[in-house]
């Protein structure tokens, strides 16, 4: 056992394996932000016995938590419940506690996001105090002579928001976690197939939506499952050979140059590692399989074999050179997660052991080829890989399916944000009943205006008003987008599930409440406009300013973008009443003295 200390916390390493030379060095990185290095090291290749690195903080003004696959629950955890894992296909290793008005009471982040972390922030009943931990080689781990990683811990009182922000920051800087170029298209609203049309998608459809969808503000079309089989069981036993459906899509070259004529670029979904038992492929690598699931059909194909990445990578080059593709949806790229299979291993043809090892071998490679092929390739992963190993190999991250739930859509783009950086955060794609009212359905495109939109509605069937509203709020989010997607980012009260959101820069900022009717405006010395957005099924919000501001004019629009309200309000200190209907919007902007 070996105890350190950093002046605010002392640390436990216990379980140090024998066979391993273990260092561990502190560094300040700045007031109030600690980095503990530790270094591993033995003669030979071996399996690592576990190791936890412990350590307590105490409950003193703490109100809330947040780690990133917490999702609806962002409630406490005891220290006898469940502790959270994280991986380059699962969440990320980072935990941050916070006071009841979001300042920062400690934040800590480790470096090792490929492989597999167990970790924790836990209350003891007995002493008030928080249990953590970080807890490596809990599961079998391929062999290793060299192993370095830092835990990094943050106690600034500062916005949690903040810490999040630099901690995907620090691992950005790492090289081996470089993030992607992101496209500018990947930052444009986009129209998806999924659950407008299942796997009954066609060509024929798709055009046609993709008509509809450009003149309402969509810039590229992800044609989901089904392209690529006549079978519409939802399975994937006929997935593996990647070929154009010829009854759903007879030419896809024609096709995709068809989406291109429209002036929209077009993405197809792949399900990464699976082989069916009905493809031509599964002939071919039914002996490279990491497991089978009869549920499925299919069997995920192990990466460790150089002949499996490189059928996957020359699946998605021939679809770039043979169909100029702009991008890919690659799905289920966590099935890859094989914690029985990291075993040394001497069947031939593998050429690596560890499967997480090869995961980033297959992806880092695949990004590359495919950029020489396309540089402004796009590539989606959807949650819960969307951690900062996943930024190396993608450039759109999307929240994981939570159909016609705007809230749980609200919820997952803002935990997806406050730790992709520059990477395009995408909602899922967006479904409402198509009699519902047109407030009520705005409702989805309001929840996720902090994300890219991607929208799944048959357009064709729309409803005029529904129509009408789908246009103003994707016009809404363009027009803003610079401060919504690169603005800085302040969503308030995650314990609450975000409800008020507020996004600031180049003196404009878009507040959107959900839930209060009283929203407080940025200062007027760094806002000189400002946007409140009702994010409720209630007229009326009041908005508050700690300052006075001057003379401003107001103008108010309904969920269909018409102005109904048009007026001069004096912004003096204190609450003034907005007439904002249900799913509308204000917008306040100082008159120049």
């Amino acid at each position: 056992m070996t105890f350190i200390s950093t002046g605010t916390h002392r640390f436990t390493l216990s379980g140090v394996d024998e066979r391993f030379r273990i260092q561990v060095v502190t560094e300040k990185e700045g007031d109030g932000v600690d980095l503990i290095h530790i270094m591993l090291d033995a003669k030979e290749a071996t399996v690592p016995a576990p190791l936890t690195i412990s350590w307590e903080h105490p409950a003193d003004d703490i109100g809330a938590s947040w780690h990133p696959a917490a999702d609806r629950n962002k409630s406490f955890k005891a220290d006898w419940m469940r502790e959270y894992r994280s991986n380059a296909a699962t969440s990320a290793p980072v935990h941050s506690l916070f006071s009841a008005n979001g300042s920062n009471r400690l934040t800590f982040a480790y470096s090792d996001a490929l492989h597999t972390v167990h970790y924790r922030g836990a209350i003891r009943e007995e002493s008030a105090m928080f249990q953590l931990h970080v807890r490596l080689f809990q599961e079998q781990t391929a062999p290793l002579d060299h192993y370095v990683a830092t835990l990094r811990m943050d106690t600034r009182d500062i916005p949690y928001y903040d810490c999040l922000t630099d901690a995907s920051d620090w691992w950005s800087r790492m090289a081996e976690y470089r993030p992607a170029h992101v496209p500018e298209t990947a930052r444009s609203a986009m129209y998806s197939t999924w659950y407008s049309m299942h796997q009954n998608v066609t060509a024929a459809e798709v055009e046609a939506e993709c008509r509809l969808a450009r003149p309402l503000g969509m810039e590229a079309v992800i044609v989901d499952d089904g392209w690529q089989t006549s079978d519409n069981q939802r399975g994937y036993a006929y997935t593996g050979d990647w070929q154009p459906c010829p009854e759903k899509f007879p030419d896809m070259r024609e096709h995709v140059e068809a989406i291109h004529a429209l002036g929209m670029r077009i993405m197809l979904w792949y399900a990464v590692p699976f082989v069916g038992k009905h493809s031509e492929a599964w002939h071919r690598y039914k002996d490279k399989f990491l497991r089978y699931s009869e549920g499925m059909g299919a069997g995920v194909v192990d990466p460790r074999y150089p002949e499996v990445r490189e059928y996957i990578i020359g699946t998605y080059e021939r679809a770039i050179t043979d169909w100029n593709l702009d991008g890919f949806k690659l799905d289920f790229v966590d099935q890859f997660y094989s914690p029985d299979r990291e075993t040394p291993s001497d069947a031939p043809g593998r050429d690596y052991d560890s499967v997480p090892a090869a995961v980033d071998r297959l992806l880092t490679e695949c990004i590359s080829r495919l950029r020489q092929l396309k540089p402004d390739v796009m590539i989606e992963f959807r949650q819960p890989y969307i951690g900062p190993a996943m930024r190396k190999y993608g450039n759109m991250f999307r929240a994981s399916d939570c159909p016609n739930d705007s809230i749980q859509n609200r919820v997952r783009t803002l935990d997806i944000r406050l730790l992709c950086g520059n990477t395009a955060a995408h909602a899922d794609m967006m479904m409402w009943h198509p009699q519902e009212p047109a407030e009520s359905a705005a409702l989805q495109l309001i929840n996720a205006l902090f994300s890219v939109p991607q929208v799944s509605m048959k357009l064709a069937d729309m409803t005029d008003g529904h129509r009408r509203m789908t246009k103003h709020w994707l016009s809404f989010w363009n027009d803003n987008r610079d401060q919504l997607l690169d603005g800085k980012l302040a969503p308030l009260h995650p314990e609450l599930l975000y409800p008020c959101v507020i996004a600031s820069g180049q003196d404009r900022a878009v507040i959107v409440t959900y839930y209060d009717s009283l929203v407080t405006l940025p200062e007027p010395s760094s806002c000189k406009e400002w946007s409140i957005v009702n994010g409720r099924l209630e007229a009326g919000v009041y908005a508050r300013l700690q300052q006075p501001a001057g003379e401003a004019e107001v103008v108010i629009r309904d969920c269909y973008g018409d102005v109904v309200h048009t007026f001069n309000l004096m912004l003096s200190q204190g609450a003034h009443e907005l007439p904002i209907p249900p799913s509308g919007s204000a917008r306040i902007c100082l008159r120049q003295s």
